[in-house]
């Protein structure tokens, strides 16, 4: 969706975007979201030989939705006052699964 969205935003939003000066928006939310499709793809990776929760997936899940989703509405005016306040939920959610993360493959590392 990353890639799609991403071309999307290049090529026949472009110039709306440019017109609102939302393209740099447009790219983060983009870039986030690819990232944390990434992520999702190292956890799974992580996961299959060790155990443990699988809340960082959820978290990079929710937190690309809500911070790169909500983004991607305030590009284009939609829901803004609900959509403001929801971006950096969407963040705290890619942090904490960043942080969990680290601490599994610490406790994965440490245990062997």
């Amino acid at each position: 969706m990353a890639v799609v969205l991403g071309a999307f935003g290049a090529h026949a939003l472009k110039g709306a975007l440019e017109e609102s000066g939302q393209l740099d928006n447009w790219n983060t939310g983009v870039r986030y979201q690819m990232w944390h499709a990434l992520a999702l793809i190292a956890y799974g990776l992580f996961r299959e030989s060790r155990p443990g929760k699988w809340a960082p997936a959820w978290c990079f899940l929710l937190g690309s939705i809500a911070f790169s989703g909500s983004i991607y509405c305030l590009c284009f005016g939609v829901l803004s006052p609900v959509m403001g306040p929801v971006t950096p939920l969407g963040g705290a959610f890619l942090i904490a699964g960043w942080v969990v993360f680290a601490i599994q493959a610490a406790r994965a590392r440490s245990s062997g």
